[in-house]
């Protein structure tokens, strides 16, 4: 996969897989397919166990990128694996409790304390 395809950075910390978005703006829908694809394949085709997603780079979230991490959830609860995010800003966490996807996902506020007890 080319270096500009890239919209996860992916990291091994203790065999937690963690992912972090590089775009500010998660909107484009093109973008948003790229990064839904890359989400995906962490569970259908590496088959990780433990996935923690960080928003520290994210200051926007389109809600097609919602649906996605959605579905990311889903993928990840059949497949018995577990899912933490982590960094989300404020304005971005309104938006996960006004969906009331704050009660869907395990949120964190800081990369440590997602990976502890992992």
């Amino acid at each position: 996969m080319s270096q500009g395809n890239r919209r996860l950075d992916l990291e091994e910390v203790n065999g937690v897989t963690v992912a972090r978005f590089t775009d500010k703006k998660i909107l484009d829908e093109s973008n948003i397919q790229i990064i839904g694809n890359q989400l995906f394949s962490l569970v259908d085709d590496d088959h990780r166990q433990k996935v923690v997603l960080d928003f520290t780079n994210v200051e926007y979230l389109s809600s097609a990128a919602l649906g996605k991490l959605i579905t990311m959830d889903k993928k990840v609860k059949a497949a018995g694996a577990k899912l933490r995010l982590c960094s989300i800003r404020s304005d971005i966490k309104e938006v996960f409790k006004i969906t009331r996807l704050d009660k869907l996902f395990n949120i964190f506020d800081n990369r440590d304390k997602a990976l502890e007890g992992f």
